[in-house]
């Protein structure tokens, strides 16, 4: 009987070695000839993510904090892979400043989750509302 080239995920060190499989698949230059590989390990991965993750219970800054801290990535990182200033940067991880359509892209697929982790509402600070808020508290 012939065994399988890949399973059903059913831990994380399986999660992390079909991630890195799939990673390598992406950046050969052989596409074409492993598209059903790629799509396979595709499916497996969301399909584990869907179980076992929580990005529900998390925002978007703070799951983008999580992968900079699993990815051992600094701002600078950001500013690079997203292409834009470190004021940015700076306001998205501060909750200063949305994500926007671009960004949320970049980090989807970087990160290789889907855009709906980083697409979602959370709280901004700092903003109008919330200045003129604090202010009419004070009075």
């Amino acid at each position: 009987m012939e065994t399988l080239k890949y399973t059903v995920i059913k831990s994380d060190d399986q999660y992390h070695k079909y991630c890195a499989q799939l990673e390598d698949l992406l950046d050969s230059n052989q596409e074409a000839n492993v598209t059903d590989e790629i799509d396979l390990l595709t499916l497996l991965i969301e399909k584990y993510d869907e179980e076992n993750n929580t990005f529900d219970d998390s925002d978007p800054v703070s799951l983008l904090r999580s992968f900079m801290e699993e990815h051992e990535m600094k701002s600078k990182d950001l500013v690079d892979l997203l292409g834009i200033s470190k004021g940015y940067v700076s306001d998205i991880l501060n909750y200063k400043k949305g994500m926007s359509k671009e960004v949320i892209r970049k980090l989807s697929t970087h990160f290789k989750v889907r855009q709906e982790a980083f697409n979602r509402p959370y709280p901004l600070f700092g903003t109008k509302a919330t200045v003129q808020k604090r202010a009419s508290l004070a009075n």
